[in-house]
């Protein structure tokens, strides 16, 4: 293997085969969900095999089925996708939710892609598929924009997705087609691309390409320790490796801490990644809160002055958002024997955070630290949604100016028409709609009227009867042509005949009676 991930002289893998570990039913007999994905990457292996010249022996492609556990599953993705030639995303509604899948199709869109030709102009390697349809579902934005045309795989596979296809046999034929069709596009998209090896990334601290989660969703885990390569002369190496992520302060129990506080983390619902302290206290000294964090803190590196400056300055700026863990292993000779001098080294140093933790979270480390990977697993939950409630209480936006206020109708009777503004509720009608029938000074029937002269009272009558019932007077509101509100007092029987009576005059009616509509605007609006 090249520092770059593949030999120059080997046939690398066709596709990478991205897809959304589905969990057991948790019913009794239930088989493997997992079943028809391994059964699409064998059809699809042998379709490829069959339109390509890979030597026997030679993968086609590859698919992950370590159920994202194990210390090497991160190498061997980041050596996968530094080197495939196509990156085949399986589209769910679970898929879009998952940060592993996300990580994947980050980690292989940092890869440069040239047409293979001048006459060529395909610019993506990702060849997408319809596992389950998603109209009803929003796409990511990395998803939305990318331009790939579906119709060659059979309508049935655009309405049901290939895994009904698959799974039911009365798709046989159209499942075999569609897969079929697959494998040309990824051989095609192959030989009209040109995507070299890249360098195998940190997969653990890679962000997701969705972020469809809320910040408040995400929990930035960082850690402050050594690897191999800097630890004093007087500390065992057998707890750590070759990474400062690799640090397993509880061996030969667990995993190393980071990954495992990444399982812990999911159970909660987050959606964590792993950091080096180092590269993220600066950020998270001046202030810049992009998620909830943790820090696992190893004591040893408090003996560095360096860090040890750090994570004073941590302690000062008071980020409440990032919670601290102090793993400490009492069944470790080294640590039992130092117990004493790293606990003052650590109270010294985190003098703040010591004072903020009490006495709501005065439990978040136990009484006498984590002494054990279980005191580990008992006290991160607490103290990630610690993190998580500082945080939406930093982030919490107040309101740039108070809300408008609802509106009133006695306000409106009280200061005459217009209190709602000019549409009646306080929007702003447009020329479209015409005249504000509230407007008495745009009334086109009262320009018209021939009797307004010798009646010079009877607008303000009738507006004040029809619009400005007294404040202690019930009201009714009507909608007229333009749907806006007409404000109508219903509760008093001589109001209500004298917009009878102004009614009949205005359009000339006939009184036949009871008018079930008496005091009730028309359909059209109140005709003045």
């Amino acid at each position: 293997m090249t520092d770059r991930g593949w030999d120059e002289d080997e046939t690398r893998p066709y596709f990478f085969l991205s897809y959304a570990h589905t969990p057991k039913s948790g019913a009794r007999g239930a088989g493997d969900p997992n079943h028809w994905v391994r059964q699409l990457y064998r059809d699809l292996c042998e379709a490829v095999l069959q339109l390509t010249t890979v030597p026997a022996g030679v993968p086609v492609g590859f698919m992950d089925e370590s159920m994202h556990q194990g210390e090497l599953w991160a190498e061997r993705l980041s050596e996968e996708l530094a080197s495939c030639r196509v990156f085949v995303p399986l589209y769910s509604p679970r898929y879009f939710n998952s940060v592993p899948c996300g990580q994947e199709w980050h980690a292989f869109t940092r890869r440069p892609v040239y047409p293979a030709t001048m006459d060529v102009e395909r610019t993506s390697g990702i060849v997408p598929v319809l596992w389950a349809p998603m109209s009803r579902y929003r796409l990511p934005k990395v998803a939305s924009e990318l331009q790939f045309n579906h119709a060659g795989f059979g309508p049935d596979y655009a309405t049901e997705g290939l895994y009904a296809l698959m799974k039911l046999s009365y798709f046989r034929a159209a499942y075999e087609l569609a897969v079929h069709r697959l494998a040309a596009r990824i051989v095609q998209v192959a030989e009209e691309t040109v995507i070299p090896v890249g360098r195998r990334l940190e997969f653990n601290g890679l962000p997701s390409a969705f972020n469809v989660s809320a910040p408040t969703k995400q929990l930035r885990i960082s850690v402050l320790t050594y690897h191999q390569g800097e630890l004093p002369q007087d500390r065992n190496p057998d707890f750590y490796g070759a990474r400062r992520a690799d640090w397993h302060p509880y061996r030969p129990a667990g995993s190393p801490i980071a990954q495992h506080a990444v399982r812990l983390a999911r159970q909660l619902g987050f959606q964590p990644t792993v950091h080096e302290f180092d590269d993220e206290v600066e950020s998270i000294i001046e202030g810049n809160a992009e998620a909830p964090g943790l820090l696992l803190l190893d004591r040893w590196a408090l003996r560095d002055p360096r860090r040890r400056e750090l994570v004073r300055r941590f302690d000062r700026s008071d980020a409440t958002w990032v919670s601290v863990l102090e793993p400490w292993n009492t069944d470790d000779r080294e640590c039992l024997e130092r117990d004493g001098e790293f606990s003052g080294l650590s109270d010294q140093t985190l003098r703040k955070t010591r004072r903020a933790g009490r006495p709501s979270f005065l439990g978040v480390t136990g009484p006498t630290g984590l002494n054990s990977l279980e005191d580990f697993d008992d006290a991160l939950p607490r103290a990630a949604m610690k993190a998580k409630y500082a945080f939406e209480s930093r982030t919490r936006a107040e309101p740039e100016e108070p809300p408008a206020p609802r509106p009133s109708l006695r306000e409106a009777f009280r200061h005459g028409p217009g209190a709602y503004g000019p549409d009646g509720f306080g929007g702003h009608r447009t020329e479209p709609f015409g005249p504000d029938p509230f407007d008495r000074d745009h009334d086109p029937d009262r320009e018209h009227d021939p009797d307004h002269d010798r009646n010079p009272g009877r607008d303000d009558r009738t507006t004040r009867d029809d619009y400005g019932a007294p404040d202690d007077r019930t009201v009714r509101i009507t909608r007229d042509g333009y749907g806006l509100g007409n404000v109508r007092n219903i509760s008093d029987d001589r109001t209500n005949r004298t917009a009878r009576e102004n009614d009949r005059y205005h359009r000339n009616d006939r009184d036949d009676g009871d008018d079930p509509d008496a005091g009730m605007a028309p359909l059209g609006g109140p005709h003045r």
